[in-house]
């Protein structure tokens, strides 16, 4: 038997995700919006979106309350939004479903790999997705308003 170090779930780099979410204020302006409630932990995230002309995301901004997991997640997806089709962010969404559920890999969305610790936490799932389903939520609002 080897003894492999356990990773940290509460790394400096992932606590520090958590004050770039002052980096994207809830604006009023901010057109498409979601809130997304975890059950399990009482989580919640607001998130609002605007679409440029090429239909990317060009603005985006959030108000959170999270644990640290949710915090860091919705900060990595906030990052690298702006300039993101939709049709990325759901698919990425998607893709981290099926990764936290063990059926497939870390998706490439940059960054991710700093919640990749809260994996080995079931408990913690819940919250490293709101950030997304939230945004999936708003953007479901484009539908037929484009």
């Amino acid at each position: 038997m080897t003894n492999r170090p356990a990773v940290k779930l509460y790394s400096p780099a992932l606590l520090g995700l958590a004050t770039e979410l002052s980096h994207f204020p809830l604006t009023q302006t901010l057109e498409l919006r979601a809130e997304a409630r975890s059950r399990s932990c009482g989580s919640v995230i607001t998130i609002g979106l605007t679409l440029g002309a090429d239909d990317t995301v060009s603005q985006i901004g959030m108000q959170v309350s999270a644990c640290a997991i949710g915090q860091a997640s919705a900060a990595l997806m906030a990052r690298s939004a702006v300039g993101a089709a939709p049709s990325a962010i759901t698919m990425t969404t998607a893709a981290i479903s099926r990764w936290l559920a063990g059926e497939g890999d870390l998706p490439d969305w940059p960054a991710l790999e700093l919640v990749a610790p809260a994996l080995a936490h079931p408990g913690r799932h819940g919250a490293l997705l709101l950030p997304w389903k939230a945004a999936c939520e708003a953007l479901s609002h484009t539908s037929g308003s484009r």
